[in-house]
């Protein structure tokens, strides 16, 4: 029976800088710098030149990163202002956890001449951040068909209880994988670096979320709300977060070696992934406008 590449992350950590992979999970195997490996032979991202011999591979990246805090920030702010709106506080958690993505990145993508344990231990974190906060995007699509009362202590405590346990259990198979402590993922280290549940958690279950995600809202907007304007932002949104991903995992290693290692696609990752969470806010707070019509009598949708 021929084999699959599935769970394999050797390649994607080959084409997205080698050495400074713009991958947070390349971080936790023998092959990276960060365990004292010399990189997956590919491109190596060095970007620019620090004294020392040491170089900043991604500063686009780290810069953008602080952009989209300083931005997502002002979200949080302006969606405490929409007191009325549906799913504020759910939307608030989401928005929390994409600035907890973009802190750790700048210390595990970012390129920053860091202690490899640091690296390691920041890259599980962001590994779980990701996985958590996929999770609360995909429940507040679920927030706004009103099952629970929204912002109520019960359903801001289910979500956060659960994206809780996506954290925790995912940042613990991150960390021990990449600190080895029990010795039970050593296994995945080496070429071809096949570990099926980070490769399961990390890559596959946040597509499944996004994609419900998106059938949800769609849903909402169109059968229930009867527009098509939201539907602009939202199909934006996915646009913008499919191109990240495209130069990320496609394009990256042509522009690693076409600017002799000087950028990549993890610059443009964070750049379109930053847009597509401003679009899914815009989105959520377009549908949650006073104009909407209202549901009626007695039940939450007529």
């Amino acid at each position: 029976m021929p084999s699959t590449a599935y769970g394999n992350f050797h390649d994607f950590c080959r084409d997205s800088g080698s050495r400074a992979a713009t991958i947070p999970v390349c971080n936790l195997f023998n092959e990276s710098p960060a365990r004292g490996g010399t990189g997956f032979d590919g491109c190596d991202l060095t970007g620019i030149s620090l004294s020392g011999g040491r170089n900043l591979a991604n500063l686009g990246s780290i810069l953008l990163c602080g952009i989209a805090i300083a931005v997502t920030a002002l979200l949080l702010w302006r969606s405490e202002l929409k007191r009325a709106a549906v799913g504020r506080r759910e939307m608030q958690l989401f928005l929390i956890g994409y600035i907890l993505i973009s802190i750790c990145e700048i210390f595990t993508v970012g390129g920053f001449p860091l202690d490899g344990a640091v690296r390691r231990a920041f890259s599980a974190i962001h590994i779980a951040a990701v996985v958590a906060t996929i999770w609360v995007l995909f429940l507040n699509g679920i927030v706004g068909f009103q099952l629970l009362d929204d912002g109520t202590p019960l359903s801001v405590g289910l979500l956060a209880v659960s994206a809780a346990i996506f954290f925790v259990g995912t940042g613990y198979i991150a960390l021990d994988t990449g600190f080895s402590w029990t010795g039970y993922w050593d296994d995945t280290l080496n070429a071809p670096n096949r570990t099926y549940s980070l490769y399961t958690l990390y890559q596959l279950v946040p597509l499944i979320f996004l994609v419900a995600f998106f059938a949800l809202e769609a849903y909402l907007v169109i059968q229930v709300l009867g527009e098509r304007r939201p539907m602009l932002y939202l199909g934006g949104a996915a646009l913008l977060f499919a191109l990240g991903q495209i130069f990320q995992y496609v394009i990256s290693v042509h522009l690693c070696n076409s600017t002799n290692g000087k950028i990549n696609g993890g610059l443009f990752e964070t750049l379109f992934t930053l847009c597509a969470v401003v679009m899914v806010w815009v989105f959520w707070s377009s549908i949650t406008e006073d104009d909407w019509p209202m549901p009626v009598s007695g039940s939450t949708y007529a």
